[in-house]
């Protein structure tokens, strides 16, 4: 991959820096935009044709600093979810550790809400975003207990028994949960319909469908398998699940995230390429369009990296939480604006793509058309 602009914390108004989440969106004109959390607020900018960074402007956290701050764009709504104490202003249900929003149905979840034994257990808890300006929360799904991440959509996939249907997959620190949430009124009128429960799993994170348009398989990290010696060589791992049946989900395969140790932090699958942020070892671009025809995992293939983290690469890598856990992208242009803890904000892009990249697979279920 090839670096087109970096800009530090300092330089995006941040006197704490300490980044963690980001999200993007694509403005009606065609302009692209980003929004970066820090441990002190968000940073916007605007990323140019030329790939350089134009810093905007900031909101600053509303209650105390934070290293985790959670970052969606619905629409003209940009939703900022933290774990620090009072900051309902930005999101109306106070501490939560992460945001989630289903762009098919147009609402939004708050997901590892604290604390642990409210009503809801830091569960689903769903958004109403009907009247931006007085948000409202019809349920809660806390069945399962505390989900760290979730990816909510209208079901499009093989089991045909949910085409249509508001589903939920939760990554819930130790199984994959699959919730029906075509109900939300009141607490666990949503229905959890399946789990995956894996070997060694020791913090189920995140994952994501590989075809927003045929939802079969999904790809999973597991953000501590590494740190608690499951993972034996040290090399972050990603989990391929076969969804489908949503009631009945299994692993199917793995393949390795990275080429030195590290832990795997949130990945996003866009036209048949996942994108993981991993942290000290940066973002890595796998190319997983041949899953369906080989769902073990043995044929996906390394597209890029970008290492933003070089300090560790005189070891062969480090397991730590260094480096970054979160970016967004690719824009239509291709970019992909990369957030990290220690240093700020880089733009990057695949150099074997003139804009926007796929996967070399196409067809239903691979992601790339």
């Amino acid at each position: 991959m090839d670096l087109y602009d970096f800009k530090s914390h300092a330089d995006l108004g941040s006197f704490a820096g300490e980044g963690s989440s980001s999200w993007g969106w694509v403005s009606a004109d065609g302009r692209e935009f980003a929004a970066i959390g820090q441990a002190d607020g968000t940073a916007f900018v605007e990323i140019m044709k030329n790939g350089k960074i134009s810093y905007l402007g900031r909101l600053p956290q509303q209650s105390v600093f934070s290293i985790w701050r959670e970052i969606r764009i619905l629409d003209d709504l940009c939703i900022i979810g933290s774990e620090a104490r009072d900051h309902g202003v930005q999101l109306p249900i106070g501490r939560t550790h992460n945001v989630v929003v289903n762009w098919d149905l147009d609402y939004a979840v708050a997901v590892g809400a604290q604390p642990r034994n409210s009503t809801c257990r830091s569960g689903l808890i769903f958004i109403d975003l009907t009247d931006p300006s007085h948000p409202t929360s019809p349920g809660c799904a806390g069945q399962d207990g505390y989900v760290h991440d979730a990816q909510c959509v209208k079901y499009k996939g093989p089991d045909t028994r949910y085409t249509g249907k508001d589903i939920c997959v939760g990554y819930n620190e130790d199984t994959v949960t699959v919730y029906d949430a075509t109900y939300k009124s009141g607490v666990n009128s949503t229905q959890v319909i399946g789990r995956l429960a894996y070997p060694g799993a020791s913090y189920t994170h995140r994952g994501s469908f590989i075809d927003q348009e045929w939802m079969q398989y999904l790809l999973l990290d597991d953000e501590l398998d590494e740190v608690d010696g499951v993972i034996t060589d040290g090399i972050p791992v990603t989990y391929i699940v076969d969804m489908s049946d949503l009631t009945n989900p299994k692993l199917t395969g793995t393949f390795k995230a990275t080429d030195f140790k590290g832990t795997d932090h949130n990945q996003y699958v866009y036209d048949g390429l996942s994108y993981q942020s991993n942290y000290g070892n940066g973002l890595w671009v796998h190319d997983v369009s041949p899953i369906p025809d080989d769902p073990t995992g043995a044929s996906v293939e390394v597209a890029g990296f970008f290492d933003i983290y070089p300090e560790d690469d005189a070891v062969g890598g480090i397991v730590e939480f260094v480096g970054t856990w979160s970016h967004y992208g690719p824009y239509p242009s291709g970019y992909v604006i990369v957030n990290t803890i220690e240093r700020g904000a880089f733009v990057v892009k695949l150099s074997s793509f003139g804009k926007k990249g796929s996967g070399k697979n196409r067809g239903r279920g691979r992601g790339s058309y």
